[in-house]
């Protein structure tokens, strides 16, 4: 009986060491796969604001571990503000040009750039190497700041972890959070594939948890049709903010449209938190 006994706990711990390793295993598998699984980025660039008769300059901005990052900057006659753009997952600066010269048009200078991985910038995409970036681009930007107009911090996407985490070590005087989410794991749980492994991910992505501190205003935009981040996790965003804020639906907006649908009520909502007279 004494033996029976011992050979079922011997068993039941093999089971267990089995079961750990098997855990280990798939965790290593997933946290090396995670930047692909994560990230979209376009190599090279085909469209720049000159392709829409704008002007621009394209900088290189270095990073503390050793990285160049490709940026553009739009400059305007006497700004209305100066917006650092942090674009979404997929592709490069080139996919966001549209949306980056309208600014220009409306009389906002832009700095956008691209982060590791993306587009003519070195480097490879992980969540800790794009905060890095963000930190590169918020050194170059704070050495040569305009105090004449205001800075604003403006993230679509996943550009609005970016953004939170921009604002959560340099306040700006205003931040704009664009079809975001409050972390990876509310985004996860849409997808039952997605909510399995985010358990054994690495990455998070706290947009709201970065944004907890943060006292400037935050104008948050979601669309009503947004298929790749439900318009719910925009208004769970929204809602954990506690700071001065205001949400704004994009009626019948998508995740990657680069015009709205309504464009003029659109960029009506920008300007007027922009200028503050909302």
């Amino acid at each position: 009986m004494i033996m029976a006994y011992s050979r079922v706990m011997w068993t039941a711990i093999a089971g267990v060491v089995v079961v750990v390793l098997l855990i280990g295993a798939l965790m290593l598998v997933i946290r090396l796969i995670e930047p692909q699984l994560a990230f979209f980025p376009t190599a090279g660039e085909d469209v720049t604001p000159r392709d829409f008769g704008e002007r621009f300059d394209a900088l290189t901005i270095p990073t503390a571990d050793g990285e160049r990052l490709h940026a553009w900057s739009l400059p305007a006659d006497s700004p209305r503000a100066h917006i650092i753009y942090f674009h979404g997952n997929g592709g490069n600066l080139s996919v966001w040009a549209p949306i980056l010269v309208r600014l220009q048009h409306r009389g906002y200078s832009v700095l956008a750039v691209d982060y590791r991985g993306y587009g003519l910038s070195t480097g490879r995409p992980s969540e800790r190497g794009l905060y890095r970036d963000v930190d590169a681009v918020l050194d170059h930007v704070w050495r040569d700041r305009d105090r004449r107009a205001p800075i604003v911090y403006w993230g679509r996407s996943l550009g609005a972890a970016m953004a939170a985490y921009a604002a959560s070590v340099r306040p700006p005087d205003r931040v704009i959070l664009e079809s975001g989410f409050p972390d990876v794991r509310t985004v996860a749980r849409s997808s039952p594939l997605l909510a399995l492994l985010t358990p054994f991910s690495s990455y998070r992505f706290p947009t709201a948890e970065l944004m907890r501190g943060v006292r400037a205003p935050v104008l948050v935009m979601h669309g009503d049709r947004d298929r790749v981040i439900p318009f719910a996790l925009g208004r769970a965003l929204f809602e954990s903010l506690g700071g001065p804020k205001r949400f704004v639906t994009i009626p019948g907006g998508d995740h990657n449209d680069v015009t709205p649908l309504d464009a003029d009520a659109y960029w009506s909502a920008v300007d007027a938190f922009i200028s503050g007279t909302t």
